[in-house]
């Protein structure tokens, strides 16, 4: 392969929309990072989430989750949101406000590998035994940082990931160091303390984390997550603001990524009183599917228990209206 055939890559992911991409050689893992890796899953860092205690020999070496990979093309997607749920009304993480990650992630890489001619590729996007942060942070792209996400300089941590792994040799970008320096920030704004230090080094407890307990978790939201959550019910941002890299974040130009305005428009009553079917239609073809209905239901009861603003029995007498969401919500602005 000719040496300015990753630079061409590079070229065809930006003009698709593509905020970084980079190309690193696929090996094995280096024993650092292995090693914490390892005893996170010893001390049961990543909860009850059984997937991530699989695969492991394939996590720590793609080569053995695609035999012939030579090439791991990394690629980030901004995600940083140009509208958001209104101050004061309960809040999503931001990743969600738009169109499933996965399914924009998944169609950009496989045009780009269209573009490309390619016939032999994998496209993986946070849904396989692949360390993404890693291979981003190894490919140039940015660094991992203390919360445990890929941050590109001047520009911040909203991004979504994705690979494609390659069966050629190609040239191969520089790994980037951390520039967080001194700053514990993230640290200190983690509500349950997930994020801590263990050995010198920052870990996380996904179990504390309030994206696991509203999002992965299947049981009861725990007592210290419920004290934590604030207005926000699915997911968790507070890492992510604290990050002074993100004040240079610039807002995304996907039209899937974008909020719709029936989410914009939702009040804390909206939310309280919301029927299967709203919640189907409001997330068609979202991540925030992933929590099912009960689990925001559940993540909205918490929240608004803990504020004390409705009572319990007008949040699980949820859909008795004869009014669908759309026209509540259209009597509510012509009020």
């Amino acid at each position: 392969m000719s040496s300015g055939y990753s630079n061409k890559i590079k070229a065809e992911a930006y003009s698709l929309g593509f905020f970084a991409c980079g190309v690193a050689r696929a090996q094995a893992v280096d024993d650092d990072y292995a090693r914490r890796f390892v005893q996170r899953m010893e001390h049961q860092g990543f909860a009850d989430m059984h997937y991530m205690y699989e695969h492991t020999a394939k996590r720590l070496d793609p080569r053995l989750l695609v035999p012939g990979t030579q090439s791991i093309v990394s690629l980030a997607l901004n995600y940083a949101p140009a509208n958001t749920l209104p101050d004061g009304e309960l809040q999503i993480a931001r990743y969600a406000l738009g169109k499933d990650y996965h399914d924009i992630m998944k169609r950009l890489m496989h045009q780009l590998a269209a573009n490309l001619g390619l016939s032999e590729y994998r496209c993986f996007v946070d849904t396989a035994p692949v360390l993404e942060q890693y291979w981003a942070q190894r490919a140039g792209l940015g660094w991992i940082g203390r919360n445990q996400q890929l941050i590109i300089p001047k520009a911040g941590s909203m991004f979504f990931l994705g690979e494609i792994f390659l069966p050629m040799a190609l040239d191969y970008d520089e790994p980037m160091s951390s520039h967080c320096g001194t700053c514990h920030r993230c640290v200190d704004a983690c509500p349950t303390h997930a994020l801590h230090t263990s050995g010198g080094q920052v870990t996380m407890d996904a179990g504390r984390c309030l994206s696991y307990q509203t999002i992965e978790n299947r049981n009861e939201i725990s007592p210290a997550a419920q004290a934590a959550m604030g207005n926000c019910f699915y997911g968790c941002d507070r890492c992510l603001t604290a990050c002074p890299w993100n004040k240079f974040a610039t807002p995304c130009s996907t039209p899937e990524l974008q909020p719709n305005e029936e989410l914009l428009r939702m009040t804390t009553q909206d939310w309280a009183r919301l029927t299967e079917e709203d919640y189907r239609r409001l997330f068609k073809g979202s991540a925030v599917k992933r929590a099912k209905y009960s689990g925001v239901m559940r993540n909205i009861r918490a929240v608004l228990n803990k504020q004390g603003e409705i009572r319990s029995t007008d949040i699980t007498s949820a859909g008795l209206s004869d009014k669908p969401l759309s026209q509540r919500q259209t009597d509510s602005h012509n009020s």
